[in-house]
C-alpha cells in the first residue's frame, strides 16, 4: 500500500513541477497586444457569441459586430473560441480586456484605453500543456514498459516546450490543439495495448474535439482505424483479434461522429452548409500555391536556413539574407504575402472560394504538381524542427529510436509515430513552412529519446555500471 502511494505521490509532484514550469514561461513573457497575429479571431468569435449571442466568422465577415448582429459562420473551427468565452464569463477583467481589443479592432475603441490581460488563458494554457506532457510520458511508458520512460519522456517533452513559451502566450489553440493530440495518441496506445474497444471509443471522443478545434485533424480518422486494425493484425491472425479489432475501430469510428454530428447539423441549419468548415481548406490551399514559385536556389537554402538557431546565422554569413527573404512573413514579397494576395484577389472575384477552389487546384496542378510535391519536401523539413536548440538532439534521437524500433521488433512505437508525421506531410502539401502547425511531433520525438537513453542507462549507461561495481565489491559466499 506504502509503495503504491509512492509511486502516485511522486508522480503527482512531478506533475505539479511541470505545471509550475509552464506556468513561469508562460507568465513571464511580456505582454502582448490582443489584436496581433490570429488572436482577434478567437477573441472577435466570443465576443459575438457573448453580445450577440451568435457564432460568426469573426474578422472573416464584412459586418462590424460592434454597431451590428454579426451572420452565423463556420469559418473557424468551435472549441477554441468557446474556451476563450468561458475565460470571459469566469474573470470579468480578461472579459473587459477581450471587449476593448475587438471594438479597437474594430475601430470603436482607443486602443491606448485597452488593458492587456490575459492570465486566464495563460493559466489554461499551462494545465493544457502539462496534461499533454503527462500523456506523451504515459504513452511512452505504455510503449516501452519501465518507469525510466515516463520520466524521461515527461522531461524530454517539457524541455521541448521551452522554446515556444512565447507562441503560447498568445490567445491562439496551440496549447488546445496539443494536449488533445496527445491524449488522443494515449488512448491509442492504451487500446493497442490492452483488449477491449472502449479506449478506442475514449480516442474518437478526443479526435472529434480536436476537429473541433482545427478542423484539418479529420484526415487522422482513417489513420487511426487503419493503425487499430494493423495492431490487431500484429498481434495475431484469430477470429478472436479480428472481432476485436473490428469492434474498435467501429467504436472509434462512432463515438468520432458522434462528437462532429451536432456541429455539422448546426451548420447545416444556421449557416446552410452540412459540414465542419467553409472556406477555411480552400483559402489555406490557395496561400500554399504562392510556395511552389520558390526558385532551385531558395529550394535549397530552405534546408539550411530552417535549422533551428543557426541557420538564419548561417545564410547571414554566407549568401546573404536577402536570398531568403520570402520565407519571412513580414517580408513585403514573401510567400505569405503572395498568397494572401492571391486569396484577396480570388475572393474579390469570386467571393467566395470553395465553389471554385476545384478549377483553381485542377489549374494549379495540371503546370505544377511535379513543383508541388517538390516544395513540400523543405516545407516538411522546415516544419520538423520544433523546439528550438532541443531539436539537435530530439530529431536524430528519433530517427534513431525509430530505426531500433523496427531492428527490436518494437512497431508500436511506430505506430504512434505515423499521425504526427501524417500531418507534418499534411501541413507541408496544404499548408506552409512553420513550426507552430507540427507541435505534435514533440511527443513521438520525446518518447523514442527517452527509450533510447533509457535502454543506454539500463545497459550500457549508469545502471549497468552501478551494479557492476556492486557485484565485484559483493562478499563471497
Amino acid at each position: 500500500m506504502r509503495h503504491r502511494f509512492d509511486f502516485f505521490g511522486t508522480r503527482f509532484v512531478f506533475i505539479l513541477c511541470i505545471f509550475a514550469v509552464l506556468t513561469a514561461s508562460i507568465l513571464t513573457r511580456s505582454a502582448k497586444w490582443m489584436g496581433d497575429f490570429d488572436q482577434s479571431f478567437y477573441l472577435t468569435i466570443a465576443y459575438d457569441i457573448d453580445r450577440h449571442g451568435v457564432y460568426s466568422n469573426g474578422m472573416f465577415d464584412d459586418v462590424n459586430s460592434v454597431d451590428a448582429r454579426p451572420a452565423p459562420g463556420m469559418f473557424i473551427a468551435p472549441l477554441y473560441p468557446l474556451l476563450v468565452l468561458a475565460a470571459m464569463k469566469v474573470d470579468p477583467r480578461f472579459a473587459a480586456a477581450a471587449r476593448c481589443s475587438v471594438e479597437a479592432n474594430h475601430d470603436r475603441r482607443d486602443r491606448a484605453t485597452c488593458e492587456t490581460y490575459t492570465r486566464p488563458i495563460h493559466l489554461i494554457h499551462a494545465l493544457l500543456l502539462t496534461l499533454a506532457v503527462l500523456a506523451i510520458a504515459r504513452s511512452a511508458e505504455l510503449i516501452f514498459p519501465g518507469s525510466a520512460t515516463f520520466w524521461l519522456a515527461g522531461v524530454f517533452a517539457t524541455i521541448g516546450l521551452q522554446p515556444l513559451d512565447e507562441l503560447f502566450s498568445f490567445v491562439m489553440t496551440e496549447s488546445l490543439t496539443f494536449s488533445l493530440f496527445s491524449l488522443t495518441m494515449l488512448a491509442m496506445v492504451k487500446g493497442w495495448t490492452s483488449p477491449g474497444w472502449r479506449t478506442f471509443a475514449i480516442a474518437g471522443v478526443l479526435l472529434g474535439l480536436l476537429c473541433l478545434t482545427r478542423t484539418a485533424f479529420i484526415v487522422l480518422a482513417p489513420v487511426m482505424i487503419v493503425l487499430i486494425v494493423i495492431n490487431a493484425c500484429r498481434a495475431g491472425s484469430s477470429a478472436w483479434q479480428g472481432t476485436q479489432a473490428a469492434q474498435g475501430a467501429f467504436a472509434f469510428a462512432l463515438c468520432f461522429g458522434f462528437v462532429l454530428a451536432p456541429w455539422a447539423i448546426r451548420n447545416s441549419i444556421s449557416v446552410g452548409k452540412f459540414g465542419l468548415t467553409e472556406e477555411y481548406g480552400a483559402a489555406a490551399m490557395v496561400e500554399r500555391f504562392a510556395f511552389n514559385r520558390m526558385t532551385p536556389k531558395e529550394f535549397a537554402l530552405a534546408f539550411p536556413y530552417c535549422l533551428p538557431k543557426v541557420g538564419r546565422c548561417l545564410i547571414a554569413e554566407t549568401v546573404g539574407t536577402a536570398a531568403t527573404d520570402r520565407f519571412e512573413w513580414y517580408h513585403p514579397d514573401s510567400f505569405f504575402r503572395i498568397g494572401r494576395a492571391m486569396r484577396t484577389e480570388l475572393l474579390a472575384t469570386h467571393k467566395k472560394l470553395d465553389p471554385v477552389i476545384g478549377d483553381i487546384v485542377r489549374s494549379e496542378m495540371k503546370d505544377n504538381w511535379w513543383r508541388h510535391i517538390l516544395v513540400s519536401i523543405p516545407l516538411a523539413w522546415c516544419g520538423l524542427w520544433v523546439g528550438g536548440w532541443f531539436s539537435f538532439f530530439l530529431v536524430p534521437a528519433f530517427v534513431w529510436a525509430g530505426i531500433a524500433a523496427i531492428r527490436r521488433h518494437q512497431p508500436l512505437f511506430l505506430l504512434y509515430a505515423v499521425p504526427a508525421l501524417t500531418m507534418l506531410a499534411l501541413h507541408a502539401g496544404l499548408a506552409n513552412h512553420y513550426t507552430r502547425y507540427n507541435l505534435i511531433l514533440v511527443g513521438p520525438f520525446a518518447a523514442g529519446a527517452a527509450w533510447l537513453i533509457a535502454r543506454w542507462l539500463n545497459h550500457g549507461g549508469l545502471f549497468s555500471r552501478a551494479r557492476w561495481r556492486w557485484r565485484a565489491t559483493a562478499p563471497k559466499s
